[in-house]
């Protein structure tokens, strides 16, 4: 992809992440005021309070994926406390072992590899993030995985041999976010894990 179509695909999420977390926030808020009512919170309510929370962490999380990536540093408390939020819910868990604060070009490479990783782990399990200086380390570890390889080539700058799926964009915008950062993706798979580098 080129470098104008990657700037682009980033003014987009950013527009579409802006636009959306205003309301869901206001959403969040009322909820806020609900609880703080002293009202019980019905089942319903609760329901609707985690779904908004989810909501609000993917959103967080798409901005920084999807949008453009400035040179502010984010420190590894919003970094974890998106991962947290917006797994919190499901099968999956992510471990962040980085403890200084990142650029933010840094981090959106590696949400989108995280999104990859979940992907190929579709029944759940853990991914761990870290750094060996200044490469990124992923491993995902599931009792069972699902890769597709015709996905994965992309990473490493093989051919697209169909079209990608909604659902399969970071497999898109990884590798040429990565190429315009200057790093390259490596990427295995056995039966239960699953590694990426850059």
């Amino acid at each position: 992809m080129a470098d104008s179509e990657n700037d682009l695909a980033a003014l987009i999420g950013s527009r579409v992440c802006h636009d959306l977390i205003s309301p869901i926030g206001a959403i969040n808020n009322g909820l806020e005021l609900v609880a703080m009512s002293g009202n019980v919170m019905s089942q319903e309510m609760e329901l609707i309070a985690q779904s908004v929370n989810n909501a609000s962490a993917r959103i967080r999380l798409f901005r920084i994926a999807f949008g453009v990536a400035g040179e502010q540093l984010i420190g590894r408390a919003e970094i974890v406390s998106i991962l947290t939020d917006l797994y919190a819910q499901g099968r999956m868990r992510v471990t962040w072992d980085v403890a200084e604060p990142q650029p933010r070009q840094d981090i959106r490479l590696a949400f989108l590899a995280v999104l990859c990783l979940e992907t190929g782990m579709p029944y759940g399990g853990n991914i761990t993030v870290s750094k060996d200086g200044a490469n990124w380390q992923f491993v995902g570890t599931a009792e069972k995985l699902l890769i597709d390889p015709d996905l994965w080539q992309l990473l490493g700058g093989g051919p697209r041999t169909g079209s990608l799926e909604p659902r399969h964009v970071q497999f898109g915008l990884l590798p040429g976010f990565a190429h315009d950062a200057g790093r390259k993706i490596k990427s295995s798979a056995d039966e239960t894990d699953i590694k990426l580098t850059f």
